[in-house]
């Protein structure tokens, strides 16, 4: 997902960049532009027939009123809606994973000024929280995921483990019963570049901890976050319980392979993984992420919750015209489509609890469970895009042979005030 709810896109699906500028419906023209993150990773999956059908629809609906809808991979997109902005020609939508850097610059449309107080009621509320600065909706969720650990049923049974690990001492010994069966990765932590963010906020969420305290501000070298990832290098690194790719390099797309493959034990994963899984004919079961032994009895840690965000742009004033076409692509059925084609999850309470598209099955539900009390990255502070790159490139040094998880997380930590300052 690097960093949202999608996966990686397959270049050559792309649109190219398109060399016009700004929308022409505020000028006399009929077109809005929407810049969206392409989902698919093949050709017969492209975010490209989901829009164009919900394009057409809308446009048949609203005569007068075009859409044009640019692809752009998930790696390139928060850099080049950046440049659009900074050179004027910002679109009048955009699909990505970040908002609140165009939010704090004042260059967006609040959802009270775009969609109908139902539409605007209607998000699930972990995921309105997020998109919310101040007490103001700015980034309107659009599909969304949440993490639970998946484990190889088989390789469990092999090992003559009998039931899901609820704590981490539980887990440590899954983890040795497995590694003893000769299984390659009992315990994948993907702490590589790609995705350790998300790993790493799992795990201090079963501790008690997190990225921020409960005033919202940084605390990412928490005594409970430097007590968590002392644990992982001591119980699971150390003794070689995590496989042979050093954690630090070892990203989330080849830990999910590697499951897929049947060398895993035991990863923390979100829906797609278990319908890939299961077409691969490997019996999986999903459950709540183990907590930390120390936590009392009967705490109930959140989950991570991860979002996509849709945006307005104010540059070229068609307010009224986004919001008709906000409300349109917000109903039910386009919602929970595009969901179902990716096995994610709807943002939205009513498409969750009437999904058409492909549906949501035993695990879906499950998933959807646990995003109802996620807890999400703090995705509303402007700095949060330059704090989470640093995250990603440097917390997998905590669990290394000669790594210090205090000097580690407190340098983490410093640079992530030095970035709250400049915003």
């Amino acid at each position: 997902m690097f960093g949202s709810a999608a996966t990686v896109a397959v270049f050559a699906l792309l649109m190219p960049l398109s060399a016009c500028g700004s929308s022409q419906v505020g000028s006399g023209g009929d077109t809005l532009r929407l810049v969206a993150a392409e989902y698919g990773d093949s050709a017969n999956n492209s975010s490209k027939d989901f829009w164009d059908k919900v394009t057409a629809d809308f446009t048949t609906a609203n005569p007068g009123i075009k859409v044009e809808v640019q692809l752009l991979p998930w790696a390139d997109i928060d850099r080049e809606v950046s440049r659009m902005v900074k050179d004027g020609k910002a679109p009048d939508m955009a699909l990505m994973g970040s908002y609140s850097d165009f939010a704090a610059q004042g260059k967006l449309y609040s959802a009270e000024e775009l969609l109908s107080i139902t539409a605007e009621a209607n998000f699930l509320a972990p995921l309105a929280e997020a998109g919310s600065v101040g007490n103001t909706l700015y980034g309107l969720p659009f599909v969304a995921s949440s993490r639970l650990l998946f484990y190889n049923e088989t390789l469990f049974k092999q090992a003559g483990i009998t039931e899901a690990p609820k704590t981490w001492s539980a887990l440590e010994t899954a983890a040795k019963a497995l590694k003893a069966k000769g299984v390659k990765y009992p315990y994948a932590l993907p702490l590589g570049p790609e995705e350790a963010h998300a790993e790493a906020l799992i795990w201090e969420l079963s501790n008690g901890g997190g990225y921020a305290d409960s005033s919202g501000n940084y605390s990412l070298a928490s005594d409970q976050n430097i007590q968590t990832f002392a644990w992982l290098k001591e119980h699971l690194v150390g003794p070689g319980l995590t496989g042979p790719t050093p954690p630090s390099r070892l990203n989330r797309a080849d830990a999910f392979a590697a499951f897929l493959r049947g060398e895993v034990g035991m990863v923390n994963g979100y829906p797609s993984l278990s319908h890939e899984a299961r077409a691969k004919g490997i019996s999986l079961k999903a459950v709540s992420m183990p907590v930390a032994d120390s936590l009392g009895a009967g705490e109930t840690p959140p989950t991570v919750g991860v979002a996509d965000w849709m945006m307005a742009f104010k540059q070229n004033g068609n307010k009224q015209q986004i919001g008709k076409f906000l409300d349109f692509v917000y109903q039910d059925r386009n919602l929970s489509d595009f969901a179902g084609r990716y096995h994610l999850l709807p943002s939205t309470v009513t498409a969750s609890r009437t999904p058409a598209g492909g549906g949501l099955d035993a695990i879906d539900t499950d998933f959807l469970t646990a995003l109802r009390g996620a807890q999400l990255y703090p995705v509303n502070d402007p700095s949060w895009v330059a704090v989470s790159d640093n995250l990603k490139r440097n917390i997998g040094r905590a669990v290394e042979p000669n790594g210090n998880p205090k000097a580690v997380l407190e340098d983490i930590a410093a640079k992530a005030t030095a970035e709250s300052k400049k915003h």
